[in-house]
């Protein structure tokens, strides 16, 4: 298994796309990339330094302002993302930025700036990024491309039950809320929507563990590097 290929994984939110993400890449020895803590990462300085999303002068300044980079994080083992010189992996989670993630990431400018930065870091191959339009868009030609979904209830438990242990005053409804609201947002955007490659494979993980979804993954991923499935 010599050959690197890039990996793309594209789907809702709270089906897991990270964590098998991370998973695939560790078990390929691979470079992990979460394209959305990026995007999460200047909601973050917009709320901050309170850009308007409406002003596009404003936001041009702003993101000429902004650094991002992932660092290796010694004791967990994962990449964290760093805005400016800090490590924000933990904000960058709570609900305040994921309601307002979708419209950030629906500014032009926004992703023109993103989408250079994970096709930079793909250059190399031995790659493995999610996001709502990696398959599609930053990089439409990867080796294989998977597009996860589950249905609401899973998704909403699986949200509430991540958001719980981190900030326990959390509602299933305002979760429920939130992901359908995200929903409609990275569906109906204009720019880089969110929608399956026609030649993604899906991946319903409603009634699957992690492993048993990382086995689908894994097997699947050896298959391309190996020259079977193309």
């Amino acid at each position: 298994m010599n050959r690197k290929i890039i990996i793309a994984i594209d789907g809702y939110s709270a089906c897991g796309k990270s964590t098998l993400a991370r998973q695939l890449a560790k078990s390929l020895h691979y470079t992990y990339v979460d394209s959305g803590a990026m995007y999460r990462a200047i909601t973050l300085y917009f709320i901050r330094h309170q850009i308007s999303y409406n002003e596009a002068n404003h936001i041009s300044v702003a993101l000429q302002g902004i650094s991002l980079e992932f660092r290796q994080n010694e004791n967990t083992g994962n990449s964290d993302i760093w805005l400016n010189g800090e490590n924000v992996e933990k904000r960058i989670r709570e609900i305040d930025i994921a309601e307002k993630v979708s419209e950030v990431a629906a500014i032009p400018q926004v992703r023109k700036l993103a989408e250079k930065c994970q096709r930079d870091m793909g250059k190399n191959k031995g790659i493995v990024m999610d996001g709502r339009d990696i398959g599609t868009v930053v990089f439409p030609h990867a080796e294989l491309k998977l597009f996860m979904t589950a249905d609401m209830a899973t998704r909403v438990q699986r949200r509430y039950e991540e958001m719980k242990e981190k900030k326990g005053n959390v509602s299933l409804e305002e979760i429920r809320k939130n992901i359908e609201e995200r929903d409609y947002l990275d569906t109906h955007r204009k720019i880089s929507p969110l929608k399956q490659a026609s030649d993604a494979i899906l991946l319903d993980n409603t009634h699957l563990t992690k492993e048993e979804q990382l086995d689908f993954a894994l097997a699947l991923a050896k298959k391309v590097i190996d020259g079977i499935l193309t």
